[in-house]
């Protein structure tokens, strides 16, 4: 009798596994209902979407931070504004553009992607852990900013002007390869880690946490204003993490922009020495220079990227349903 039993129990392990599905294997790799090529779509169009409504926030950012022997020596955001549009027009807010976008998708492609994923491993127990969702943010930014430094670079130098220099996104990789070396296009790179992994903790953290707490507030009503609730969630995300780390914000552009409409260049790309001369020059304010149109930028940046990213996952979610149903029937 225990013979057969144990034949019976063993005969086809399948039957004995009430959770085994195996249409479901090949979706293995997916994660919330989509795969990682979804989620690379998604964070590029929502990136893409960001920079292109917030660019000129971040021309006048990159002009307050920038300024040493350059034109614009005010630190106001008014009176930055005021002087591009009466030195060349609305077209100086937009100096730069092509070569945001060139980066912008490629990077948060990577950065949503990352972050999905690490968040899917380390969060596995806990979907709440807000240790998870930093980390995840983290390693997110690592890989993201690699792909996104070169394009940054350049996209300053074009932000401050210097047409006269560089005839545009080609021209002005090319020279600075040839008269600074390859290394210059990276030569911010450190920096822009160790100032977007706090501000990526801080943000993804921040995000999170808000939206689950707007969540558990109107739980009944979450359908209808889930648009809302990543909206909000991100603006907060995004100021906060941009009030943390804007002395590093300062550093970057100091670094990115260096020699370029007479800014300052450095003897080292030490992170301590710029700091040095920034205080030398400004005083300690000098590291909060462009604080405010940093938040500016950062704060509906962070809505409408979260916002167009949660609406893109929605698309694919409901188009996987979709074929799923059709593959069934």
């Amino acid at each position: 009798m225990a013979t057969d039993a144990a034949a019976t129990k063993f005969k086809n392990p399948a039957d004995f596994r009430p959770d085994f599905h195996p249409e479901k294997i090949s979706s293995a790799t997916s994660y919330d209902g989509l795969h990682f090529w979804q989620y690379m779509i998604s964070g590029s169009i929502a990136g893409l979407i960001e920079h292109m409504a917030m660019f000129p926030v971040d021309t006048v950012k990159t002009h307050m931070q920038a300024i040493g022997s350059c034109p614009i020596k005010s630190v106001s955001v008014t009176h930055v504004l005021n002087s591009l549009l009466k030195s060349e027009g609305p077209a100086a807010l937009y100096r730069g553009i092509a070569a945001m976008a060139l980066g912008a998708g490629p990077a948060h492609a990577v950065h949503f992607s990352f972050y999905e994923v690490c968040k899917k491993h380390l969060s596995r127990d806990n979907p709440d852990s807000s240790i998870a969702h930093a980390v995840s943010g983290v390693c997110a930014t690592v890989a993201s900013d690699a792909v996104f430094t070169p394009m940054d670079m350049v996209k300053q130098r074009l932000q401050l002007g210097s047409d006269s220099v560089y005839k545009g996104v080609w021209d002005c990789v090319k020279r600075v390869v040839r008269e600074e070396g390859f290394g210059a296009l990276y030569a911010s790179y450190r920096t822009t880690v160790l100032m977007n992994a706090p501000f990526t903790a801080v943000y993804f953290t921040t995000y999170e946490a808000t939206k689950t707490g707007l969540m558990e507030i109107s739980p009944d009503s979450v359908n209808d204003e889930r648009w809302v609730v990543h909206a909000t969630a991100g603006a907060a995300a995004g100021a906060l993490g941009a009030a943390v780390t804007t002395p590093l914000d300062v550093v970057k552009t100091q670094l990115q922009c260096q020699g370029v409409c007479g800014c300052d260049r450095f003897k080292s790309g030490s992170i301590g020495d710029v700091i040095k001369a920034i205080v030398k020059k400004d005083g300690y304010r000098g590291l909060m220079r462009g604080w405010v149109p940093r938040m500016l930028f950062h704060s509906p940046a962070a809505a409408i990227s979260w916002s167009t990213y949660e609406a893109s996952k929605s698309f694919f979610q409901k188009l996987n349903r979709n074929s799923n149903s059709d593959n069934v029937t």
